[in-house]
């Protein structure tokens, strides 16, 4: 049964409120004065709901005694949900308190019905608060505990899709097989190479990054295998030592891999069956051990289809894949990444709520790449400590059938804009674009208390 505080000086009160409680299986507790209220808080630790009156003292209609009872319960108990009982004097004060945190306020005579309807509507938030609560906490322990195991070379989240790909990422790292990451431009997949290799068994090997799009097509197999002297125009009268000689016992991280050439995706091939190539130019067989990762943002499979890329040496690349989110799909991670990327100026500074809440409607087409350019931008055009969404200058994004206009905002969001509007809720949902109603139903979802 739940528990419910019932603090009220009126004996007559008390009683009826014991009765209505008991014969709706909850257990009442009863104290006539703040300070026996008080104590009994502190020794059932379990109390799930508060019923207090506003006044204690005779001939007082203040609600001041109230109000100390009501930040005194806050103290033992930020989260209890605590529902006024108020005569019409007070009313004033229980608006200020439900400003305050208070769950609901109702008037002398009460009506039944609603009361337990009241209580077992926030029986039931307060539940799924805890449960919310123990999943964000069990999800910050589990970001936490990754971090104390493995180097993951610093980078910022708090998606659960990119905790479950770094949680992927460090578990293959240790094997050699060669990992395929994929994800559109700019949105981080070196930085996830970064991490298979720091966290691998060849970690203290060399670590060699080729953008293979960035490459000439003449001179793609050169930089790759290398080249004897006089292999091609331009060579010059020295061999040279290619990208996987450079790696031989480490790791080769082949970036845009979808761009390789027809002849240099073959030796690849070679390269990952038996560990042999030749140089350009070169009849001798080379050998070498390395550790192949590669990513792209091409659709490989298609390339496959259209005779642009080997099947062949797609299913040796594609071990193991390793998908990367754009960061329209992970909006948790957009106001960390910000405040990051501020934070490399020697004189950060802070950003609005209605900065917050553009960024996290607007899509990021060009991913992380584009947030940390916006941010390098918006700092230097700022002239105040504040970024405000005019600064940001984010460009229109057309209504198309595959953007959703939907707008969601993240939990650190719902926090910065009711601090930054000083808990009133009617400012918040204006800062937000959204209804009371459905502000309410977004910060109950999130357990946040208002």
């Amino acid at each position: 049964m739940d528990k419910i505080l019932i603090i009220d000086d009126n004996s007559g009160i008390v009683s009826a409120l014991e009765i209505l409680l008991s014969l709706h299986d909850l257990q009442p507790l009863c104290a006539i004065t703040p300070q026996a209220g008080l104590q009994l808080l502190r020794e059932n630790r379990d109390i799930s709901l508060v019923i207090q009156d506003m006044n204690f003292t005779a001939d007082t209609t203040s609600g001041e005694e109230g109000r100390e009872l009501f930040f005194a319960i806050r103290e033992i108990n930020p989260d209890l949900p605590i529902i006024l009982l108020t005569a019409w004097t007070q009313l004033e004060m229980a608006v200020e308190l439900v400003r305050a945190g208070a769950a609901d306020y109702l008037g002398k005579p009460w009506d039944d019905n609603k009361l337990i309807s009241t209580i077992v509507n926030l029986l039931e938030l307060g539940e799924l608060q805890k449960r919310q609560r123990a999943s964000q906490q069990q999800a910050m322990n589990a970001r936490s505990e990754l971090r104390e195991k493995f180097d993951l070379r610093n980078i910022i989240y708090r998606s659960d899709n990119m905790q479950k790909l770094l949680e992927m990422a460090t578990q293959v790292a240790k094997s050699d097989v060669p990992v395929l990451i994929t994800g559109p431009n700019g949105a981080g997949k070196e930085k996830i190479a970064d991490i298979v290799q720091a966290n691998s068994l060849l970690r203290d090997g060399p670590f060699i990054k080729v953008n293979v799009g960035a490459l000439p097509e003449e001179l793609m197999e050169a930089e790759l295998f290398g080249a004897e002297p006089g292999a091609y125009t331009g060579a010059g009268n020295k061999a040279r030592e290619g990208r996987f000689e450079a790696a031989d016992g480490g790791t080769l991280f082949l970036d845009e891999i979808g761009e390789l050439s027809a002849s240099g995706q073959v030796k690849l091939l070679r390269v990952l069956q038996t560990g042999e190539f030749q140089r350009l130019g070169s009849n001798q067989t080379r050998k070498v051990k390395v550790r192949v990762i590669s990513a792209t943002n091409s659709d490989l499979p298609k390339s496959i289809t259209e005779g642009n890329f080997r099947q062949d040496l797609y299913y040796r690349l594609n071990v193991i894949e390793l998908r990367l989110p754009p960061l329209c799909e992970r909006p948790e991670d957009i106001a960390p990444l910000a405040i990051s990327f501020l934070g490399e100026n020697s004189n950060p500074k802070k950003l609005s709520p209605q900065a917050l809440t553009a960024m996290t409607r607007y899509q990021w087409p060009g991913n992380v790449r584009e947030l940390q350019n916006v941010m390098q931008r918006a700092s230097v055009l700022c002239q105040e400590d504040t970024i405000d969404e005019a600064v940001l200058a984010l460009p229109e994004q057309p209504v198309t059938e595959k953007v959703d206009v939907s707008f969601e905002p993240s939990r650190e969001l719902l926090q910065q804009t009711l601090a930054s509007c000083n808990g009133i809720i009617a400012q918040a949902a204006r800062e937000l674009g959204m209804s009371r109603q459905a502000l309410y139903r977004r910060l109950e979802k999130h357990g946040i208390s208002y």
